[in-house]
């Protein structure tokens, strides 16, 4: 055989050989591939941006209620570990830290066991706090504290009368708890409503200064709520709290249910929904 008949057979074989059929890819493969990117994608988004909380108490009253599922802000005060799931060691310290304003709904961990906590930011570092007869004290100039009208709240599954709270009958036949309600203003000029039942032992205390990095904080159900009017104590009081535990600040309530929804009873998702509340900024 010539070299060119060899030649030309070979081009004839390379011309009828069938091109190698590429290995597909598994369906299976693709939907873990996405499955990594998503949940990469939400812990990111949870993160840094955006991430949902629950309210599981009555300390926030009458601003936040007990069933409240509200979406809170990552980004305005910087971001530590306890910014991250789990509280992941991969942040050094604080990262492009903001303090908070006076006024404030924050979220940040307990000093002591960790857990996530809700108040309002009364005192910012420098700040002088004190109570006298269950109103508040700010750098020696008490805070305008003006009784309006009564907050009434209905029984439901996730609510119920505190002892000293009154309860009454509504008009529609529904038992329901009234408290007395107060209109406070910051000097900044911002307003919120609190909750006082009359004079209890937690309405006095001694000014103290808000060390530097720390914030002083009040539930809104100022006889209802442990906050830094008491001492660090794991489940209890959060003392004055170290602004590297802030974890968020509240924004929106974006759903919120009396308690009253079970799970296999679809519509009952509904009927326990407070549809007032949706979209609610805080």
């Amino acid at each position: 055989m010539t070299d060119s008949t060899a030649e030309t057979n070979v081009t004839e074989l390379e011309k009828n050989a069938e091109p190698a059929a590429a290995e597909p890819v598994k369906k299976e493969d693709n939907f873990f591939v996405f499955l990594l990117k998503l949940v990469l994608v939400v812990m990111i988004f949870r993160s840094f941006i955006f991430s949902p909380f629950n309210i599981p108490s009555e300390s926030m009253l009458p601003t936040l209620r007990n069933g409240d599922y509200l979406v809170a802000a990552k980004w305005p005060y910087g971001y530590t570990s306890a910014s991250l799931p789990l509280g992941a060691p991969l942040i050094p310290g604080r990262i492009f830290a903001g303090e908070p304003e006076r006024g404030d709904v924050v979220i940040f961990k307990h000093p002591v066991d960790g857990t996530d906590y809700i108040k309002r930011v009364i005192g910012l570092p420098g700040d002088t706090i004190g109570m006298v007869n269950g109103q508040v004290v700010l750098n020696d100039q008490p805070i305008p504290k003006v009784q309006i009208e009564d907050f009434v709240l209905a029984l439901s599954p996730n609510t119920s009368c505190h002892v000293l709270a009154e309860q009454v009958t509504l008009d529609d036949g529904r038992l329901a708890c009234s408290y007395r309600q107060f209109r406070e203003t910051l000097p900044s000029g911002k307003s919120f409503n609190v909750l006082d039942f009359g004079p209890m032992f937690v309405d006095n205390f001694e000014p103290v200064i808000v060390p530097e990095g720390q914030m002083f904080v009040m539930g809104d159900n100022r006889d209802n709520s442990q906050d830094s009017r008491f001492p660090a104590e794991a489940q209890r009081g959060v003392g004055i709290v170290p602004q590297e535990l802030l974890v968020a600040r509240a924004s929106t309530i974006m759903w919120s249910t009396d308690g009253s929804a079970e799970w296999l009873l679809p519509w009952t998702w509904f009927s326990a929904l407070r549809a007032e509340r949706l979209g609610d900024d805080i």
